[in-house]
């Protein structure tokens, strides 16, 4: 379930929680479903259960995902939720940057364009076949 890359100047924990994010985001992960085992994402990916253990840990404080003794880690309710508000929050850097930007001489266009760009670029990653021929 985790793609891991060992090279990346972000630290193993901070990739697993930003997937496990975009997992609930993108209804990968849903309300109530279970997430691996510290165990098997350390076999799997040949990563210290600790490191994995500080990721979950961390995603349950913020109130992702919950530790159900015995059983496993599962996605809260309202996990979704709680990262729709925190990307919805963003918005105020949003528009500030925006606003430095056309201050600094960028047109609306260019940056409706880039805008557009990153739209069509998250939307390939969530679906390759996207816009490609059928299989």
């Amino acid at each position: 379930m985790f793609q891991i890359d060992p090279m990346s100047r972000t630290p193993v924990y901070e990739q697993i929680i930003q997937q496990v994010e975009r997992f609930v985001l993108t209804g990968l992960l849903l309300p109530g479903g279970q997430i691996p085992s510290v165990r098997s994402v350390s076999m799997t990916n040949s990563i210290n259960p600790r490191t994995i253990l500080k990721a979950y840990t961390d995603l349950d404080s913020r109130g992702l995902i919950q530790s159900v003794p015995g059983k496993g880690y599962f996605v809260c309710a309202d996990a979704q939720e709680q990262l729709l508000q925190k990307g919805r929050a963003k918005m105020k850097d949003l528009t500030q940057l925006v606003t430095e930007l056309l201050m600094a001489g960028i047109t609306p266009g260019e940056i409706e364009s880039c805008v557009q760009q990153v739209f069509s670029s998250a939307a390939h990653q969530e679906n390759p076949k996207q816009g490609g021929t059928q299989e």
